[in-house]
């Protein structure tokens, strides 16, 4: 499998692992330990190791997931394996004072509380628990005052955004982030929850799918035939997505030309891991989804 592939499959992975099991009716995130220090942190969540850094505690993060990439800063750091291939013996050797990871890593959670390493759960749920996610765990390692001022800054330019595409039509718009290369077999898409549907709700799409409460479902041609977006938005990671593979990718989306977003020339492919992170960038996603989405208003989004 090429480095791409491996890289594409892991963040798929994460994102159908954790919307398929979250509870949308539940806490998303737990922190067992009292709001104290930390000084070694170990990240096995990408969206979590952002917030670290935004709110300043880059410096306290001593190991990282082996599909951290942002900020560049994380390629220094050591690599402890990801959502499906965590190393343990490399993260005990780092001698963390907190490990962040994903609530579905069952295995490594008892490890870790057999070795009685401090824990902080993390699973991927609305828009707003971006923000909530970032006050909690400020508090948890101590910096709730700089979790703040990164909280309260995302929330302002989401604001923006909205009002940006006030008063707009709001197009009906198929959020995709994934299928088969080069076909439109095993078509996942975003449903009527979770951050990425919150995200093109912010952006001023009408999803096709708001119906559907689970935060992904696996479309089929027939049933996007059925629903009829007026645009069709694909959100990828950013590695490897040339301009020729773009072109080549959206050129397959021909084979449905009944739907009203091929027809009209409105189906956009977006490689950037802002879209499919949820972290301090989701701003970034935002203001790029409602771009795209409304052509007459592209590059006037507040900054």
């Amino acid at each position: 499998m090429t480095r791409r592939s491996t890289l594409v499959a892991c963040v798929l992975c994460a994102l159908w692992m954790l919307v398929w099991t979250a509870d949308p009716a539940s806490p998303v995130l737990e922190a067992r330990q009292a709001a104290t220090s930390a000084h070694r942190i170990v990240s096995l969540v990408p969206a979590v190791t952002e917030m670290l850094f935004a709110m300043g505690a880059g410096s306290d993060v001593v190991g990282v997931s082996s599909y951290d990439r942002y900020p560049p800063e994380v390629r220094t750091r050591p690599s402890v394996g990801a959502l499906v291939d965590p190393d343990f013996e490399r993260i005990i050797s780092l001698r963390p004072d907190l490990v962040v990871v994903y609530g579905t890593q069952t295995d490594l959670l008892a490890r870790l509380a057999r070795a009685r390493l401090p824990i902080y759960h993390y699973e991927h749920a609305g828009l707003a628990d971006v923000t909530q996610t970032i006050r909690s765990l400020g508090a948890r390692i101590g910096r709730a005052a700089d979790a703040e001022r990164v909280a309260a800054g995302i929330e302002r330019g989401l604001d923006e955004v909205r009002r940006s595409v006030a008063g707009q039509p709001r197009p009906k718009t198929a959020l995709i982030f994934g299928r088969e290369v080069g076909t439109l077999r095993a078509i996942f898409a975003s449903g009527g929850i979770g951050f990425m549907h919150d995200l093109l709700e912010v952006a001023g799409g009408d999803d096709v799918f708001a119906d559907v409460r689970r935060q992904s479902l696996q479309a089929s041609a027939e049933l996007l035939i059925a629903r009829r977006p007026e645009v069709i938005l694909e959100a990828h990671p950013t590695e490897d997505w040339t301009p020729e593979r773009l072109a080549r990718e959206r050129d397959v989306w021909r084979g449905l030309p009944s739907l009203p977003a091929v027809r009209n020339g409105r189906v956009y492919i977006l490689a950037d891991d802002v879209l499919v992170i949820p972290g301090p960038r989701v701003v970034e996603a935002a203001r790029l989804m409602a771009e795209v989405i409304h052509r007459s208003i592209a590059g006037s989004i507040a900054q």
